[in-house]
């Protein structure tokens, strides 16, 4: 039997993109029944983000795993009741709009504590619910610039990039879903005493998100006067760490910036005169060396294979690991053993359902991944089941609603 900690928890997400689902993917993970109202028609624009075949994209197909897809337009008066209908059924509501939207339809947080006077109101934004800045739109792409990452990201003498995922979605995912269940269990445990409706609003901004995982770039500027830079495949002040070449064509990643590593690790690249440098004993001296370090680190990186020097270096116990793609992933044998990658049939645009891996659930209860259910549906999948067995809603009143 599946282990669902959040079995009986109604979820009902207005979300659109990569961070209300992201929270909501995360909830139907571990047993939520998660409804997502999509807009009849197009749907989430996710689903066409990255789309190589098929009419929806692996990408949405994973963000939106294990939920239900019910189609309404919100902005009828029809959609909007139905919607309030919903939420007297619901423990959660999930959105991402700009604020205002919400209240701009008449289903503002007072309008849903009427309805329900015990839901947990978790919203998303650019820059939260309230301040300067909140009434402005923005993306992850925004948030992590302004949040202090896009800064750090990249080498000193080019401009910032970005990394390869919409990060400051999923944090602020990630986000939302913690503070859900923190309030899931605020209500719970404080059942005798209603909790207010403020409490029960939680309030995440992308930018914010970013910030909070920026670890002490504020704190190093006003203590220091320190502004952090770029350093490319460094971490600032911690040396030696970085990506080095190997004679395959292949870079490993190699983290020997322990003190006790340190010397392990210049006694396997053949390098004692290193490991003897006073200059070299601590962290703040191997940073001001980095140059030299990283030097006679590739100096051997680079007569071996990946795998070969991964093996000698795994076997003196230095963090090391390789860069791993796509590929190596599918075929690694960590990911394999606790079911990290999961087999699903879905239409992928060409004659027959394809078999298509997709990542585990996390973190891991129990020893393994928990089973993912379903993947992302297809649109609207769901919307006669749920109007009917949630709102008891007759066959006609549904063909109504299908049709408006």
């Amino acid at each position: 039997m599946s282990i669902r900690p959040l079995d009986g928890v109604r979820v009902l997400e207005l979300g659109n993109y990569i961070a209300a689902p992201t929270a909501g993917r995360i909830l139907g993970d571990f047993g939520a029944e998660v409804i997502k109202v999509e807009r009849p028609g197009a749907g989430d624009e996710l689903r066409n983000w990255r789309l190589y075949g098929g009419d929806t994209s692996m990408l949405f197909r994973t963000v939106n795993r294990n939920k239900k897809s019910i189609t309404l337009d919100l902005r009828t008066e029809q959609g909007r009741e139905i919607v309030l209908e919903l939420i007297r059924h619901c423990d959660v509501l999930l959105e991402n709009f700009r604020p205002g939207m919400l209240e701009k339809w008449g289903l503002g947080p007072e309008v849903l504590d009427a309805a329900n006077p015990r839901l947990v109101i978790t919203r998303i934004s650019a820059y939260g619910q309230t301040g300067p800045l909140s009434d402005r739109p923005g993306f992850a792409a925004v948030a992590e610039a302004v949040g202090g990452l896009r800064e750090l990201v990249g080498d000193p003498d080019r401009p910032p990039v970005r990394v390869g995922v919409s990060i400051g979605d999923s944090i602020a995912g990630i986000y939302a879903a913690f503070g859900t269940v923190m309030a899931l269990f605020q209500r719970e445990r404080t059942a005798d005493a209603p909790v207010t409706l403020g409490e029960r609003i939680i309030d995440v901004a992308l930018n914010e998100a970013i910030l909070s995982v920026m670890e002490s770039l504020v704190p190093d500027y006003l203590a220091y006067g320190i502004n952090r830079e770029r350093v490319g495949g460094r971490m600032e002040g911690i040396a030696p760490s970085n990506a080095y070449p190997c004679s395959d064509g292949a870079s490993i990643i190699i983290g020997g910036n322990g003190d006790a590593i340190f010397q392990r690790y210049m006694q396997v690249i053949e390098r004692a005169d290193l490991a003897a440098d006073p200059d070299l004993r601590d962290n703040a001296g191997r940073w001001r060396h980095r140059e030299r370090l990283d030097a006679a680190i590739a100096e051997w990186t680079i007569r071996h294979t990946r795998d070969e020097a991964l093996a000698i270096l795994e076997a003196a116990a230095i963090p090391c690991g390789p860069i791993y793609t796509a590929a190596d992933i599918v075929a690694d044998e960590q990911y394999r053993a606790r079911d990290m990658i999961q087999p699903f049939a879905v239409d992928v645009g060409e004659p027959e359902p394809k078999v298509v891996g997709f990542p585990g659930i996390v973190p891991v209860i129990g020893g393994r991944s928990l089973p993912i259910r379903e993947v992302g549906p297809d649109l609207g999948a769901h919307t006669r089941e749920v109007l009917a067995e949630v709102l008891g809603m007759s066959e006609a009143d549904i063909d109504a609603v299908a049709t408006a």
